[in-house]
């Protein structure tokens, strides 16, 4: 969850570790804190808890030495409450060593007790104090830090992220992880570490991703990776295909409004290069050919927004390949013992890559002989790696906790997917095929026609509905996952209660909450593609609207049946039924960013709640 960036160089490191953080601030805001050496070779620290704006005023008040070594933290809490005391860094040797830490360690109570068996005393409620207070211990019996790193890791159980520096070895940060992400940044005589590729984008787009079970030892001038053994392993090498000003708001009231609209950009990214003529070919899954022949059986798992898009990936799949497709949540997964095989393909979305539950499915599967396929938005990220092949998308950097656009990339990823192996085994006429590319090609325009004509619509709506405290959202087919991802947009940063279901459900419970001037969003399939799922859900339409329900549809342009039952009209360009769902979204997105908004919430980073969900 949290945030973290390690600077080595030849400039004051406060002003970059302080950017670094405002980039990796989506990871983690109940805190934040940085360390550094100054120049007379003494460190210093300052954490406060609250947003990174509370560490910065505190740091203009009274700023720390200009050094060139120095780590940072941007906390999303797990063990201890979000206080001062809690914050990173942490300090163990006397005040001389600093560390930073992402993840949970499992075993920290009996590394604990033993340490305070030995007179250590502890000040905060956190694990990671308990690992600072190890590596104290190591280094004073070692003193090199790098030595150290090795004794501590491998007593550590669970997943973390570890940075550290100690005031007797200016000039050098070590960093560690297990089941927590962490890449290197590679600048001229200066060299960076961070949880993602944002906290050095600024400065390099030069980077090495680091595997599971790495040390990596940073100076201005190199750069060393080995196990936690100590034997030299190669960091493969990468580049960050976006800049800087990608990830600023550029004059958007909020990252999230921002990467709404920029919802075009990201799908027709996520398509290009990935059409030959009349179909889709996806070069990274080139030579995977008998792979794909030979599954008879695939599993999408997946954790919150990206197993909306894993539903909607199912019934393309499906269609299109003719093979049975299964979504799990990959959180559930692992823990059932599922029947798995090589017959099986697993197929992961995380728009981070390091999603942890996600991550433990994919090792899960490939311990068990399944074949592995990610979808991905991040490049050198751990899920990708850990995959046998990889499919990315190419939505750009996604900083709003609530994810809009790396959803709408990850259904088209899987659009592309379902139509690459339907080519592959032989079940996808070139007829079919060439409708379904002709319909890819247009989404952009499309998605683009959905946000100039329904924004202000449907932020007035929403608007109107700031007081409202309960909206239900109805679909069948692909519109289904939609009214599930709407509900959680509305969840996630509106804070009210919101509910997705499947329209056909209705009568079998749900209909119970129905009452005078509930709100109620229905996604409407089209008539034109199946008429008698549009007239059944124009009968939930009607069912609710005669028990007092205000209802506000989605529908498709042209369609005048919804029109005598609904309060308000959303409408969506034409397209084919697999691809309603990039457009039916985009309003629902709106309305959410709309009503937190009108109720004064902070729609970029929503209570409680990270980016990137990086422990169990």
């Amino acid at each position: 969850m949290c945030g973290i960036v390690g600077y080595v160089g030849s400039r004051p490191s406060q002003d970059i570790l302080l950017a670094g953080l405002a980039r990796l601030e989506y990871r983690g805001y109940d805190s934040a804190g940085i360390a550094v050496i100054d120049e007379s070779g003494e460190l210093g620290m300052r954490k406060k808890a609250g947003k990174l704006s509370a560490l910065r005023d505190s740091l203009t008040d009274a700023a720390l030495p200009d050094g060139s070594t120095g780590i940072g933290h941007t906390r999303w809490a797990t063990h201890g409450g979000p206080t001062d005391v809690n914050a990173h860094p942490h300090l163990a040797d006397d005040g001389k060593l600093a560390v930073i830490h992402n993840g949970i360690i499992e075993n920290f109570a009996a590394l604990r007790s033993e340490l305070e068996a030995e007179g250590v005393t502890f000040v905060s409620e956190t694990d990671s104090e308990v690992a600072a207070a190890l590596l104290g211990r190591e280094y004073r019996a070692s003193a090199d830090l790098q030595q150290a790193f090795r004794a501590v890791v491998n007593r550590l159980e669970g997943a973390f992220t570890l940075l550290a520096m100690h005031e007797n070895q200016p000039g050098l940060v070590v960093g560690a992880r297990r089941n927590s992400p962490l890449v290197i940044g590679l600048g001229e005589g200066e060299n960076f570490l961070g949880s993602d590729v944002a906290a050095f984008v600024e400065h390099t787009r030069n980077a090495l991703a680091i595997g599971q079970d790495q040390i990596v030892s940073i100076t201005p001038a190199a750069v060393s990776v080995t196990d936690f053994e100590g034997n030299t392993v190669e960091a493969q090498p990468f580049e960050v295909s976006w800049d800087a000003a990608a990830a600023e708001k550029g004059g958007w009231p909020s990252f999230m409004a921002k990467e709404v609209a920029e919802q075009p950009d990201a799908v027709a990214n996520t398509i290009r290069g990935r059409i030959q003529g009349d179909a889709v070919v996806i070069p990274e899954l080139d030579g995977l050919d008998e792979l794909f022949i030979g599954i008879n059986r695939v599993i999408i798992t997946a954790c919150g927004t990206a197993s909306y898009a894993a539903l909607v990936g199912k019934y393309a799949i499906e269609q299109w390949a003719r093979v049975p497709v299964d979504v799990e949540l990959a959180h559930e997964f692992r823990y059932r013992d599922p029947v798995i095989g090589d017959d099986t393909l697993v197929v992961s979305i995380s728009q981070s890559g390091e999603t942890m539950d996600t991550l433990m499915a994919v090792k899960y599967a490939r311990e068990r002989g399944a074949r592995t396929l990610s979808v991905c938005n991040t490049q050198g990220a751990t899920i990708p790696r850990e995959s046998d092949a990889v499919v990315y998308t190419h939505a750009g950097p996604e900083v709003a906790v609530a994810s809009t656009k790396a959803f709408s990339a990850q259904i088209t990823a899987l659009l592309l997917l379902g139509l690459h192996m339907g080519r592959v085994r032989g079940t996808l006429t070139s007829a079919v095929a060439s409708d379904a590319v002709a319909e890819l090609q247009s989404l952009p325009e499309k998605v683009a026609q959905v946000l100039a004509e329904e924004t202000e619509h449907v932020s007035q709506l929403a608007g109107w509905m700031a007081d409202t405290r309960s909206v239900l959202f109805l679909g069948r087919h692909v519109g289904f996952p939609i009214a599930l991802e709407g509900a959680l947009k509305l969840k996630e940063i509106s804070y009210i209660h919101a509910e997705g279901f499947a329209a056909g459900e209705l009568k079998h419970g749900p209909i119970a909450l129905i009452e005078p001037g509930q709100p109620v969003f229905v996604i409407v399939p089209s008539p034109r593609h199946s008429s008698l799922v549009h007239s059944k859900v124009v009968s939930n339409i009607q069912e609710i609207r005669a028990r007092g329900a205000r209802v506000i549809v989605v529908a498709e342009e042209g369609d005048a049946a919804v029109l005598p039952y609904a309060d308000e009209v959303i409408r969506i360009p034409l397209t084919g039924a697999l691809f309603e769902p990039l457009l039916a979204v985009v309003p629902l997105q709106i309305f959410a960013m709309a009503l937190a908004t009108a109720k004064g919430l902070d729609v970029d980073q929503p209570r409680n709640l990270a980016k990137s969900v990086t422990v169990e």
